[in-house]
């Protein structure tokens, strides 16, 4: 089983501008919610932590799951909005290109950043490495790690889901410090079987 949990809010977040490969740090507000949350026990017990090295990810880990070592998984940094990073909308109304981005219901590359397709193949790496990690671990057990979590951004779920879960792009959004508890299968023993891998999403955090 898998817990994908976005990380806790930002002040980019709160001012709803495009927060990619800006390495913020969680605001107070973000860090009270998310301790709120851990208060109304919203997160399961995993035994095992993977996180993208970003600061708002690596922050949440520590306050969610405190006596865990997450594994740093690179691929799963946020997407690189380009020219839009760290303008919100109205910053952005004027700007042709960004009504032009619109208007494609977001297929469109973003200008000098990153297309949606390279950001899913390179969250999907990542993910394909967490899996053969996990095939070492489960060959080494008597029997699979209960729940795995996964501290991550909101484009790394929708993009992971929309992958392996047969769910359409933007219908994974989560809020902050929200997220998902999936089955996954495809990962056994010493072997992680990635034509099999499939996740369902059996409830929400």
């Amino acid at each position: 089983m898998l817990v994908f949990i976005r990380h806790g809010a930002t002040q980019a977040n709160k001012e709803r501008r495009y927060l990619g490969k800006t390495d913020e740090s969680l605001s107070g507000e973000g860090i009270e919610i998310l301790e709120s949350f851990k208060m109304r026990k919203l997160y399961p017990d995993v035994e095992y932590l993977f996180t993208s090295p970003m600061k708002r990810c690596t922050e949440t880990a520590k306050i969610i799951y405190p006596t865990l070592c997450p594994i740093i998984i690179p691929e799963w940094e946020e997407i690189n909005f380009g020219r839009f990073e760290y303008r919100n909308y109205e910053e952005l109304k004027d700007d042709a290109q960004y009504q032009e981005w619109l208007r494609s219901n977001g297929t469109l590359n973003f200008p000098e950043g990153e297309s949606r397709k390279d950001f899913i193949l390179r969250c999907k790496g990542g993910f394909i490495k967490m899996c053969h990690e996990l095939s070492q671990v489960f060959g080494q057990k008597a029997k699979n790690p209960a729940l795995v979590g996964m501290i991550v951004h909101g484009g790394t779920i929708m993009s992971l889901l929309s992958l392996y879960g047969g769910k359409d792009y933007f219908d994974c959004q989560v809020s902050n410090g929200r997220g998902y508890v999936c089955r996954l299968t495809g990962v056994n023993g010493r072997t992680t079987q990635e034509d099999n891998l499939q996740i369902k999403v059996v409830a929400e955090i």
